[in-house]
């Protein structure tokens, strides 16, 4: 305030200079203090540097205030997204191992599934040739008890026709000759 009323001081020593100049030219300033109302200014002045200086200063204290109070929650929400996003890794880390032991589970049960429809497959071959193999048998036998039934039903008739006709001797002399030759061993 001390300040402001040397300045208005040095204006009105000014004032009078150039009054005392402008009487000999025409043009001046009015320096009487109560004519241009530089008391009601330098109120005016102080009265808003005064008040002023506190609204102005709580003004930007609030401002600061509020940019301080921006600055923790961005740096918070900041702090909670790169948590979020560890935990995120973390869990998708997870996901991908799990994936991966269900892929080599699937890996595994379906080369388990492979080899046990293989070996399935190569015992019912086996059990398709033995049973091949016992009907071919059984077939075969069945033919050969066919056939000797058939060879021993026509040397049967062939005998029948022969002793209906008549054996000769010489012929009924080397059959009987063989039969004991089979049945002695002679």
């Amino acid at each position: 305030m001390g300040t402001f009323l040397l300045l208005m001081a040095e204006a009105s020593a000014v004032g009078r200079e150039l009054t005392e100049a402008a009487g000999e030219g025409g043009f001046g300033l009015n320096t009487n203090i109560l004519e241009t109302n530089l008391i009601n200014l330098a109120i005016i002045i102080s009265v808003l540097f005064i008040f002023g200086r506190k609204v102005l200063g709580n003004t930007l204290q609030e401002r600061r205030e509020r940019i301080e109070t921006a600055i923790k929650t961005a740096e918070q929400r900041t702090k909670d997204a790169a948590a979020a996003l560890a935990q995120q890794q973390q869990k998708l880390a997870q996901a991908q191992a799990e994936a991966e032991k269900i892929k080599k589970a699937a890996e595994e049960n379906a080369q388990r599934a492979r080899q046990a429809i293989l070996d399935q497959a190569a015992a019912d071959i086996e059990r398709m040739r033995e049973t091949a193999a016992a009907d071919l048998n059984s077939e075969r036998d069945k033919a050969i008890a066919e056939l000797r039934q058939r060879v021993v039903a026509l040397a049967l008739q062939k005998v029948e026709s022969e002793l209906r006709t008549g054996i000769a001797d010489d012929a009924q002399h080397a059959l009987i000759d063989r039969s004991i030759a089979l049945l002695g061993g002679s």
